[in-house]
């Protein structure tokens, strides 16, 4: 009798949102809404597959929420599996340490919460069959520097040891390093499989004692988390056998799209060859809602008139995208230059582009400037927008001189004379 559950994390419930909440409010409120159907898309995979279990490995909610709606929302979820007979299984992991709705929500009996002290839950399936050990542990605070594996039981003897984690692993990029560990310290911990959480990106590893999975999350929430999302249903045979099954769950995907217009002739060849490309993305994408960012680049005599009309752009894309079906733009970007104009900026307007990029951008009274107009603007946005402008110093600074760039390459676009299609 094989013992099967679904593993997923990350779900990040009602997070509030970013820079999509400056723009589209269609978009806006499709991607607000998101996580929410991502769930419910989780636990509708669990009761058709009729698992023994869902198991989440920390970051259900998103911060201090508080909010009872999602409380509600979570209760109605879970009974929807206890009802069915359907265990779940939970950790905190750093985003929800905080929350009090796992602390104030009663939740069914079936529902497993734990707590800051590892604990083990035996499951007993019988004669002849291997009992199954769920190992848990939840962090109290949204920080947690060293390892927590030191923390954990020993595997129990002839149990099929699960053990659920919220962590970093070895670190990766734009994840703060969270109770880290390293790949091989798990594998010699003698558990079968480790369901992990924390790092947004899917990846797997197997050997012959261990499986250990990091699911990544079930829904996207902007483009940095972009790509199909999904969940893991893992099954473990009597043998002590894993397979470990991917199945999508997002609603709407995140993706960048680059095109090379450098072919085009005129405008509206353009906007044909950036459409089409829109055209290939959505047929590789099984989501129902595709969000894309635009990239135009390459080589073309439309280069200055991109950059100023961006805008009309941006527009006939959407309706490209309406037409497509389910297609919505995040954000159009060009990256196109003039045919010959790389390292070549003769003529006034290369002196002018010289002059506002080497001396006015990078001078110590324009950057005074512009870091003063960015801080005055931040303060002024509500708490959940204000990463827009970096986490730390070292982003804010980077942002900055990306917008410094942007803003001259502006100025030059409208100074320059455009040919008349």
């Amino acid at each position: 009798m094989a013992y099967r559950f679904l593993h997923t994390a990350d779900i990040h419930l009602d997070s509030p949102l970013k820079t999509l909440a400056l723009r589209n409010p269609e978009l806006s409120h499709l991607i607000g809404l998101a996580t929410r159907r991502a769930f419910i898309r989780v636990v509708d995979l669990c009761l058709e597959e009729q698992v023994d279990a869902l198991v989440v490995a920390g970051d259900l909610y998103d911060g201090d929420q508080t909010s009872m709606k999602t409380a509600r929302f979570i209760a109605e979820q879970l009974r929807r599996l206890h009802e069915a007979g359907i265990r779940t299984f939970i950790i905190r992991g750093n985003h929800d340490a905080l929350s009090k709705i796992t602390t104030e929500l009663v939740m069914p009996e079936t529902v497993k919460v734990f707590g800051p002290s590892a604990e083990a839950v035996v499951i007993d399936r019988g004669a002849g069959h291997s009992p199954i050990a769920i190992h848990g542990l939840s962090f109290a605070k949204p920080h947690a520097p060293q390892s927590l594996l030191r923390h954990y039981a020993l595997p129990i003897p002839d149990a099929i040891n699960i053990g659920i984690m919220h962590t970093s692993l070895g670190g990766s990029e734009r994840h703060d390093l969270y109770a880290p560990c390293s790949v091989a310290d798990l594998q010699q911990s003698g558990f079968r499989y480790w369901a992990l959480g924390h790092i947004h990106k899917r990846s797997v590893v197997e050997d012959a004692a261990s499986v250990i999975v990091m699911p990544g999350m079930p829904q996207g929430r902007d483009v940095n988390e972009d790509g199909p999302k999904s969940v893991s249903l893992v099954t473990i045979g009597d043998d002590r056998s894993i397979v470990v099954e991917e199945r999508p769950t997002a609603v709407a995907q995140f993706e960048r799209l680059a095109v090379d217009v450098s072919a085009a002739a005129d405008w509206t060849s353009m906007i044909g060859e950036v459409s089409s490309g829109l055209h290939q993305l959505r047929a590789s994408v099984s989501a129902e809602h595709l969000v894309a960012r635009v990239q135009i680049t390459g080589s073309t005599d439309l280069a200055w008139r991109l950059r100023r009309d961006l805008d009309l752009v941006r527009t006939e894309l959407e309706t490209r995208g309406t037409l497509i079906g389910n297609v919505w733009i995040d954000k159009v970007q060009t990256v196109c230059l003039p045919p010959g104009s790389v390292n070549s900026r003769s003529g006034a307007a290369g002196e002018l582009a010289t002059i506002m990029e080497d001396e006015v951008t990078r001078s110590e009274g324009y950057r005074q400037e512009l870091r003063a107009i960015a801080e005055e603007l931040r303060a002024q946005l509500p708490a959940e927008l204000r990463e827009m402008f970096g986490s730390d110093e070292v982003l804010f600074e980077e942002i900055l001189a990306e917008i410094a760039r942007d803003g001259s390459a502006e100025v030059m676009a409208r100074l320059r004379r455009e040919k008349v299609d």
